[in-house]
């Protein structure tokens, strides 16, 4: 749509949008932008860093209080979901290979006002997403500390809002989460010294963890007694959720949050080496593979302890400890330790990555893409990104940060795959390297099934979304709209500002 040539312009200039030419140039100028270093098993590496966490080494105890054995099923109806997502994104991701995601792809195809609410929302996901996961850490890592009989201060455990029992079974308030704050900061770190040096720490913890997930499966599978698959599907009792098939979609909303992170992989497409053929690699195949995985814990971990036992945090360590082979309930507990590093890593890096993006545009101020001269990451981003991150995790209790990060990603999954029905429809003829099969039934399902889980949310979660979305709105207005590269590209070039991919 046309641009107005007056300071604010009209209401139309809402639905400015992107070329897929303008992005792809934008792509080309690597020179002095983010270092092309990663290949295909990179993006798989870095996909599954990002899916298998907190998701399988705790939200798995709770999901299957809902389902009983049937668990399985919840795994695979929640992987069907994703794998809808995933095609989408694919799709995008080898067609517009620029860093941001999915508000890349909606600059491209619904305009800068939906561009600038999708990418406030990933802003939402990914630094929410870290904080949650690092207080998920914080407790895997005290709980290993014990088991080596090192004592850590119960007082620097938890939130100040929260109260915490010592192994002594005395009751103490805390003031901050060490721990948390502490993972946080060095990985952000890390970030900052480069992507290459980060790809290979997080290459390095997905081979341990995966090593430790598939030693349990294949250790614990001599010890699996099949009476205790018995029922396979426990009768509804009465209440929606309560197991029956109402408790398999229960059961797989809370599985959800197991899968998020293969999406985080379609920030890195400018960091990618060959991005038309290797990010469709990268989330394709972390999710097939996470979700292989996934189907192996359960069914193993059903069959070797009767599931009422697994209403706990660490039911990876739970199930272990039933069989005779208890040498490994510590090597399960580092493996969950490792599994959130990777996780808060991947959370962190597309944060940036979206922030880099956005600040390319002119919706944030420069300081958020601006290149290291030397390491080649967005440092000041980062920088700042990590402190807040690091403090929230300190301060913040759990069962506040953890209801956000799933509204956020479903509302980033129901964008895209609206967002590809809308390309096909405006713009067939582009170049499109992977192609959504029967784009017409995954896109509208990818749709519905992201706005049910939505819908299924708590009401204070939408509250928070709602708020969080308030703020976006000042801040666009206020700043990002006046700021816009692509509106005030339009004026005279006189008045244009030039950008570069070093100094945003």
């Amino acid at each position: 749509m046309p641009l107005t040539a007056k300071d604010g312009g009209a209401m139309s200039d809402l639905w400015v949008k992107k070329s897929i030419e303008q992005l792809r140039r934008e792509a080309a100028e690597t020179e002095h932008g983010l270092r092309r270093a990663l290949g295909p098993v990179a993006l798989i590496s870095l996909g599954i860093g990002a899916i298998i966490g907190a998701g399988i080494f705790v939200i798995i105890g709770l999901a299957v209080q809902h389902t009983g054995p049937a668990l399985v099923l919840s795994v695979i109806l929640t992987g069907i979901g994703c794998a809808f997502a995933a095609l989408c994104y694919s799709e995008f991701a080898s067609m517009i290979p620029v860093a941001g995601s999915a508000y890349t792809y909606a600059y491209a195809t619904i305009g800068e006002f939906l561009a600038w609410i999708i990418g406030w929302d990933l802003i939402l996901e990914y630094a929410v997403g870290a904080t949650t996961v690092s207080i998920g850490w914080s407790g895997y890592m005290v709980s290993f500390l014990r088991t080596l009989h090192v004592p850590f201060p119960a007082e620097l455990a938890r939130s100040p809002w929260e109260k915490t029992m010592t192994v002594n079974g005395v009751v103490v308030h805390s003031y901050f989460n060490l721990p948390a704050f502490f993972i946080v900061a060095l990985i952000t770190i890390l970030l900052i010294l480069g992507i290459r040096e980060s790809a290979g720490f997080n290459n390095l913890v997905v081979i341990v963890k995966v090593g430790v997930i598939l030693l349990f499966i294949i250790v614990c599978a001599f010890y699996v007694t099949r009476s205790n698959w018995t029922p396979f599907l426990p009768p509804n009792q009465g209440t929606f959720g309560e197991f029956g098939w109402s408790g398999i979609l229960r059961g797989a909303g809370l599985m959800f949050f197991a899968y998020i992170g293969f999406d985080a992989v379609s920030t890195a497409a400018q960091e990618a080496r060959n991005p038309e053929r290797d990010m469709p690699i990268g989330i394709l195949g972390s999710l097939g593979i996470s979700t292989l995985l996934y189907l192996g814990v359960v069914i193993v971990m059903t069959g070797v302890i009767p599931f009422r036992r697994l209403n706990v945090p660490d039911p990876l360590a739970v199930a272990v400890d039933a069989t005779p082979a208890h040498w490994l309930s510590p090597l399960v507990k580092i493996g969950a330790i490792l599994g959130t590093t990777a996780v808060i890593l991947v959370m962190l890096l597309g944060q940036t990555r979206v922030f880099y993006t956005m600040a390319y545009d002119g919706l944030l101020p420069k300081a958020f893409g601006t290149v290291h001269p030397r390491f080649r990451t967005p440092y000041k981003s980062t920088a700042l990104v990590g402190f807040f991150v690091a403090l929230g995790g300190g301060l913040i209790p759990l069962r506040i940060v953890g209801e956000l990060v799933s509204i956020g990603t479903l509302l980033a999954f129901t964008i895209v795959c609206g967002s590809v029905l809308a390309m096909r429809k405006l713009h067939p003829e582009i170049s499109r390297p992977f192609r959504t099969p029967l784009v017409w039934f995954v896109a509208p399902m990818g749709m519905i099934i992201s706005l049910g889980q939505m819908l299924g949310l708590p009401l204070d979660t939408w509250i928070r979304l709602f708020v969080w979305m308030a703020i976006g709105f000042v801040i666009y207005f206020g700043y990002s709209r006046r700021h816009s590269i692509l509106r005030l590209s339009s004026r005279e070039s006189s008045t244009a500002t030039p950008v570069t991919k070093t100094k945003i």
